[in-house]
């Protein structure tokens, strides 16, 4: 079995190498929750199957990136800021978030200089989708979520956010793809501190600081996200207008890969034509 290729950036962002395709690109798959890791989206890197290196990315302190050589002691002093260093390391880069994680792109301004492409997958113009998302839930209770939540507030530790997101997998997935959700949620590494951090200085006043004016960019929405509304594209102009695109998956979740997989690989092969 061949060894996976790793590098750190100073800062302790790492890169596993986890796709090599000919083409000069490298993909820089920056995973949501936080704290769920990279590992949440090996799946879509082999769903869209994009030409080059495609590298999944996990800030230090977050998922399994933790108690490794080149980790820091205090990993979130910089977060999400880090992330241009993983930019910095490669060439003829195309970044590519989901959830969370293309919001940490959005919050990165010095990735506008760095970047060949952007595709953000499930994420937002800014913390609207919080509230959005508390309307849903309240709308739509889950009695498991309730009780998961309750234990994570008396003993938030690794376990304990498993069990709460297991818990909202029905918010996360379609019915078609709620096994595979559950599979998929059931064998991430987690990282409750990486959690707290965003509850405490990320979520509620995030806003998108730059927006990609001249790189081909792409939007993947699915038609039922209940956890990140969609509809808050629609409201800023900048992300409405070339070299923007949106592709909007019929039936899709949170998750629109476990969804439909052909449909999200045409919506990157679209982007990779336009790189090229």
């Amino acid at each position: 079995m061949a060894r996976v290729r790793e590098r750190w950036t100073r800062s302790g962002v790492r890169l596993r190498e986890a796709a090599v395709r000919p083409g000069r690109w490298n993909w820089l798959f920056v995973p949501g929750g936080p704290g769920l890791g990279s590992e949440s989206l090996a799946d879509l890197v082999r769903a869209v199957d994009v030409p080059g290196r495609s590298w999944l990315v996990d800030l230090p302190g977050d998922g399994s990136n933790r108690a490794l050589p080149g980790v820091p002691p205090d990993p979130y002093r910089r977060w999400p800021y880090v992330l241009a260093e993983a930019a910095e390391e490669l060439d003829h880069v195309v970044l590519a978030g989901h959830s969370t994680g293309a919001m940490f792109i959005l919050s990165v301004p010095a990735l506008a200089e760095r970047a060949a492409g952007l595709a953000l997958i499930s994420g937002a113009p800014h913390s609207g989708w919080r509230d959005a998302f508390a309307a849903y839930a309240a709308g739509h209770p889950l009695p498991a979520v309730e009780a998961a939540a309750a234990q994570y507030d008396r003993t938030p530790d690794d376990r304990t956010l498993r069990a709460l997101t297991l818990a909202a997998a029905p918010w996360n997935f379609g019915a078609g793809a709620l096994p595979a959700g559950r599979e998929l949620l059931q064998g991430l590494p987690y990282c409750h501190a990486a959690v707290a951090w965003a509850d405490a200085g990320f979520d509620a006043g995030y806003r998108a600081r730059w927006v990609p004016s001249t790189i081909p960019a792409l939007i993947v929405s699915g038609e039922h996200d209940h956890v990140v509304d969609q509809r808050l594209w629609d409201g800023e102009p900048g992300f409405a207008r070339p070299p923007v695109t949106h592709h909007l998956i019929p039936g899709a979740g949170h998750w629109p890969w476990l969804d439909d997989p052909a449909a999200v690989r045409t919506a990157f092969a679209e982007l990779t034509d336009r790189l090229a």
